[in-house]
């Protein structure tokens, strides 16, 4: 049987060097605490775990004192850095450089813009979209889709962004949507940024195209992926015989029934060890 790792599956670059940064933070000095999931894989944080990395969330940093927390890849609103320097909290800054550009710019277009609507299109209440509220000290209209258009002003101006990790074609359809809305009131200023990372967008033309190539896929991540689910819908539409696991023992034998060939992929949050882990698995059920 013909198994192949998808060469552009895994950690995005974010995610990578919040990850490198962790380990090596914890050679250097423990403890070192996390805010947050560093990642939206639990595999992965079990193997930081138990290097010594200390998961923790907001209540909890609001009650330490002196001490060393990253912030992971997704970035984090002004407030945290507040916390951690009221509470004499060392930060080790791993945020996203994507992220942080995009923090900056949302920052600038409301303290420059006043009058206007800023609206970030995203997950509500996803990580990195608390961190791009809190740059407009939480006024930002956060919509998920052309369902929540309704909770825009169209009679102010508005400035759309995008959380980084959205698909370029629901961006497209908001903005169509939107100016759609204003045809009848053209007095209104609208301006639109692209800020998707490309990095990850082009991770689904990749993607389709892998899953063409093999009898059954087997997409890796793990469950609070939001990345993930949307990687792996697009490879079912394309292979209907895509499953997804997020650790190797999860892994079906029947699936595997008649295939000749199979594909192991996974979302910007997956691990290159733990896809290679997939595969061992596969190679010991084959013999």
């Amino acid at each position: 049987m013909k198994i192949e790792i998808d060469k552009n599956s895994g950690f995005c670059f974010g995610v990578m060097r919040a990850t490198s940064t962790a380990e090596s933070e914890l050679e250097k000095e423990q403890p070192l605490y996390c805010l947050g999931d560093i990642v939206h894989n639990g595999q992965e944080v079990e193997r930081l775990t138990r290097l010594g990395l200390i998961t923790i969330d907001h209540a909890q940093l609001a009650e330490l004192q002196n001490a060393r927390v990253l912030l992971r890849a997704h970035g984090e609103p002004p407030h945290t850095y507040e916390i951690a320097q009221q509470n004499s909290i060392k930060i080790i800054d791993a945020t996203c450089p994507v992220v942080l550009k995009l923090q900056q710019k949302i920052k600038q277009a409301y303290t420059t813009h006043p009058e206007a609507q800023i609206v970030i299109y995203g997950k509500i209440g996803h990580a990195e979209v608390i961190g791009l509220e809190g740059q407009t000290e939480g006024k930002a209209v956060v919509i998920e889709d052309e369902n929540d258009l309704s909770k825009i002003n169209f009679n102010r101006p508005i400035i759309l962004f995008s959380q980084t990790t959205k698909s370029i074609e629901g961006f497209n359809n908001l903005v169509n949507k939107i100016k759609e809305k204003l045809s009848t009131n053209s007095n209104i200023h609208f301006e639109y940024h692209d800020t998707i990372c490309r990095n990850v967008a082009n991770r689904i033309p990749d993607i389709k195209k892998f899953a063409t190539q093999f009898d059954v896929i087997l997409f890796v991540a793990g469950a609070k992926s939001s990345n993930g689910k949307v990687l792996f819908n697009e490879c079912q539409s394309i292979n209907p015989r895509t499953y997804l696991v997020s650790s190797p023992n999860e892994l079906q034998t029947e699936w595997l029934n008649n295939a000749n060939s199979v594909g192991i992929c996974g979302a910007t949050s997956t691990p290159k060890w733990l896809m290679e882990a997939v595969k061992l698995q596969i190679e010991s059920l084959n013999h």
